[in-house]
């Protein structure tokens, strides 16, 4: 049986190899690794415009909108908080276009980080564009600090990783309203959203948190199951 194809969302950014600085598509390892130990083949989709995201839905068996820098808050009418990185507006054209074209086609989708912020834009939610502003302190934000998830068991997300998962997930955005279609399956101690599933949906989930790390790889299990 072949493996599904599997495509990993990416940075387009300046890198160094040799003597050499170019523009590069760019994406951590850790994701494709993580898709190869569940049985897919990963393929990296570099942000080049929104043109070929039906043809892509056309020829994956799912997507993993990957993590990385803060979505812009003008894509949800937002206002872009000063302490926000810059955004990168061509990665969210992007991936906001595929996530839409794998919602309509019933494609798979695991969103990681961003990429659940992504999903949640994508189906007409907003987000808190800086969290520590509305909640006096920046735990969320700390690197590498641990904090428990409580899960939905009647969730897909629930039944691939249980009703509560330990989790490192620096983050300084949040949903604040859910999408259309979207529900909330997961929270912090303080009630942040931490987890969203697409209803209806062959396989929409999305989390605050970085599954591909460490050995923990029981939701791209899932992901993937669903991808067959």
């Amino acid at each position: 049986m072949s493996r599904p194809l599997i495509g990993i969302t990416a940075y387009l950014e300046a890198a160094r190899w040799g003597d050499w600085v170019r523009e590069a598509v760019l994406s951590p390892p850790s994701y494709a690794k993580a898709v190869v130990r569940a049985g897919g083949a990963p393929v990296v989709l570099p942000p080049l415009g929104p043109h070929a995201v039906e043809d892509y839905v056309r020829g994956l068996n799912g997507v993993v909108l990957a993590g990385g820098v803060e979505v812009e808050a003008a894509a949800y009418n937002g206002e872009q908080d000063e302490r926000a990185p810059e955004p990168q507006v061509h990665r969210d054209r992007f991936e906001l276009a595929l996530a839409r074209a794998a919602v309509r086609a019933d494609v798979p989708i695991l969103a990681i980080a961003r990429g659940m912020h992504v999903l949640n834009v994508a189906q007409g939610g907003t987000l808190i564009p800086w969290l520590p502003e509305m909640l006096d302190h920046d735990r969320h934000g700390e690197p590498g600090a641990t904090h428990t998830i409580q899960v939905s068991v009647s969730s897909k997300l629930g039944k691939a990783v249980g009703d509560q998962v330990e989790v490192v997930a620096p983050h300084h955005q949040s949903v604040r309203r859910l999408g259309s279609g979207l529900l909330a399956v997961a929270w912090a101690e303080d009630q942040i959203v931490e987890g969203i599933e697409l209803q209806g949906h062959r396989f929409g989930v999305g989390v605050q948190w970085h599954p591909e790390r460490g050995g923990d790889n029981r939701l791209f299990d899932a992901f993937m199951e669903a991808a067959r």
